[in-house]
């Protein structure tokens, strides 16, 4: 007598849901504060400056600014330069106002 079932359909069908984690932002993104930078499982990066770890050890953003990742120590640190947002304009209106001023 068998002491072990057939392996067959029945036996398969299960997995587990996908945890959605890496890199969220890329270095020079631009963050604000509470974006999440990267979703992980321990420290394989550690926070600098301007960024917080949770207690999933997910690092996010405390400042609006750009990502930074770097290795120092034989350890990945990402940080967050802070500054003001670049201001972008449309090149349309920007040729009309000059040739209204021009003329």
């Amino acid at each position: 007598m068998a002491h072990k079932k057939g392996v067959g359909s029945s036996r398969n069908g299960r997995d587990s849901c996908p945890k959605m984690l890496g890199v969220k932002k890329a270095g020079g993104q631009w963050v604000v504060p509470g974006n999440i930078i990267v979703r992980q499982r321990g420290t394989q990066f550690h926070p600098a400056m301007n960024v917080g770890m949770g207690r999933d050890h997910t690092i996010f953003a405390k400042v609006e600014g750009r990502v930074k990742f770097f290795e120092r120590i034989n350890r990945k640190w990402i940080m967050v330069e802070p500054g003001t947002r670049p201001v972008f304009f449309d090149l349309e209106t920007e040729v009309e106002a000059e040739t209204e001023v021009a003329a």
